[in-house]
This record gives C-alpha cells, structure tokens and sequence, in this order.
C-alpha cells in the first residue's frame, strides 16, 4: 500500500481465482502498487498504468523472500481527492468499478461482480473459451473467475464480509480514527496474527477541497493494536525517513542474484527492531505494558488532533510539516526506550 504527492492512494490484496498462476518472474501486487504511484496523478491514471504492466510484463513469482513459494493474483483499491476504482485480476485480464458512492472494500477473494465499469477486451471471449461462462447468463466477474458464491458475499463470513460489515456499521460518519479502531480489529481477521500478521497499516484522508492537504497516516510496525498511526504530509524538501527506511544491500542484496533468495538478510528498519521488542513487553509485563500501551495511545491522539486542526483552520507551516512524521517517529522510540 502507499499514496504519491498527487493524494493518489493504492491497496493491494492477493487473491485466487480459477486462472493458474504464473510461478515465473514477472512483475508482484506491490511491484504494480509503486509503479502506479510513481507514474500516475489521478487514480484513473494509476489504474492505466497498472493494466498497460499487466498486459506488457504479467503478474507472477514468488512473493516471499524464502524458498518456500507463494504465488497469487492480485486486487487494488485506488483512491484519489475526486474518485475511486476497484481493480480485480486474473492472470492477464482484469476488471474494474467505479466506486460511486457509499463504501467499498476489498479481501482475499474478488468482489467484482456485475458492476463492471472497465475491463481487458478478451475478459469474456476468453471466460468462454475455458467453459467458465455460458455467454447467455449477466456476466459476473467474480462467480465467473473465481469459485465465489457472490449471493453470500456479504453475509458469510470471512475478511471481506468482516469488513464491508464493519465499513457498513459507521457509513456517512466514517473517520481516520474509526479506520484506525477497523484496521485493529482482531475478531474480523482484518488484523492478521500469526504466520501472516498484518505487517503495516495505512489511513488516509483526501480532502476535495485543494487548498487542503492530503494526510497519511503510516504505522510503519506490525499489530496496529500495538502501534502508532503517524500522520505523514507531503512537502518539499522532506529528508530521507531513515528510521522507517529498511537497510539496502546494493549488488550483495540476494534478490538481486540467481538463483534467487539463497539467504534471508535483516531488512528491518530501526522503528521496526525497537517496537519488536516494545510488542513483547505490551503483552507480556502487565503494568509497564499497560503504561507503554497507554502512552502510544495519548501520542496518537495528539497527532490525529492536530492533524484535524490543519483540516478545520486550513492553516499549516510547511516548515514544520518536512519534519512531522520523523518528529513522531522519535517520540514514539522515546517511549520504547
């Protein structure tokens, strides 16, 4: 996940379908998540930029920096200040909607249905040809792809309908601190634990209005239960993010070398090491942990409120904003320590 200077957001779930997937190198979820951000100013564009890669280059290879392999497709929630697309893969072909209004989520599975706005010229021609779609029945992307029962999409449970329920609960009044309390929450699976915990959350809030800034909230560690959504804003003159910025390895980074992933370096980043060993305390020493969790908590909520003074007075110093989310980051290592 990740959001570019021009208030362009994009998300990305892996997803399986019938379509088998490619265990060769070609181009991840979160290789198409950057290059849409480096490449494109509006979510339509960054949609573009994502199926014109998908079409040219493909999607495949492996996802873990193991021997062990784990491949998927891919599905992307793209969001500007003006508009917002679900794009859903399969392989080479694609479909997409325009997300006209109310709420919108994505999982583990595709959610496209038969509200399709965009999609790959050959998407049914080639459903057809593989017995999956009879070419009389309403076309539905995701029952068609997939082995989804899209009638109980939204009432069986899992992580989708965890979270369209949760998403459901607070439309029309939804804010960045609600995103946070849904992004926590570990009943609905959307919090992951175990093998496959949640690694690091997002919020962002895109206002229409221009002469306000974007403000994206990062946690940069892992168990958002446990962790501090950092407002971050996008100004000139911004110095590296060191704190949060994993080590680099140059020619001797294993993923640059055949055959790949022979070794696993450390690619945690300060922020990341200390609220490792921050995590073992909240949950295991019962009265610094609780006092730990408490002060993340406070420093949290003071952040959130003056990011919503800069919202309600459109009033910032761009000065004070290069330095917000490293300023926030020491606070929060001030803490651990």
């Amino acid at each position: 996940m990740g959001a570019n200077e021009h208030g362009v957001c994009i998300g990305n779930e892996a997803v399986w379908g019938r379509e088998e997937i490619c265990d060769d190198e070609a181009l991840l979820g979160m290789d198409l998540v950057r290059l849409g951000l480096e490449r494109a100013d509006t979510a339509e564009k960054a949609l573009a930029v994502i199926v014109d890669l998908l079409e040219k280059y493909g999607q495949g290879g492996n996802c873990m920096e193991s021997h062990m392999v784990f491949t998927y497709h891919n599905s992307f929630l793209i969001a500007d200040r003006k508009e917002a697309w679900v794009l859903e893969t399969s392989g080479k072909y694609w479909a997409a909607e325009k997300v006209e209004g109310g709420v919108r989520n994505i999982s583990n599975q595709l959610s496209i249905t038969t509200k399709i706005d965009r999609e790959h010229p050959e998407l049914k021609e080639y459903a057809k040809s593989k017995g999956w779609w009879d070419g009389e029945k309403e076309f539905d992307f995701a029952a068609t792809y997939s082995y989804v029962n899209t009638a109980r999409m939204t009432t069986s449970r899992g992580r989708y309908c965890e979270g369209y329920k949760l998403l459901n609960k607070h439309k029309g009044s939804i804010t960045s601190e609600i995103m946070m309390q849904i992004l926590r929450d570990k009943e609905s699976g959307i919090n992951m634990e175990g093998g496959f915990m949640t690694t690091g959350s997002m919020v962002s809030v895109l206002p229409q209005q221009p002469n306000l800034p974007c403000i994206h909230y990062f946690t940069g560690t892992p168990d958002p239960a446990r962790s501090v959504f950092k407002p971050f804003i996008f100004v000139p003159n911004i110095t590296q993010l060191l704190k949060t910025s994993s080590p680099t390895f140059g020619h001797d980074d294993p993923v640059k070398k055949q055959p790949r992933f022979q070794n696993k370096p450390d690619r945690r980043h300060e922020l990341y090491k200390k609220h490792e060993s921050a995590a073992v305390v909240m949950e295991t020493i019962e009265g610094q942990g609780k006092e730990m969790l408490k002060e993340i908590q406070e420093l949290e909520k003071q952040k959130i409120s003056e990011m919503e003074s800069i919202l309600q007075n459109a009033c910032f110093d761009i000065n004070q904003l290069v330095n917000l989310f490293s300023q926030c980051v020491e606070e929060e290592l001030k803490i651990y320590s």
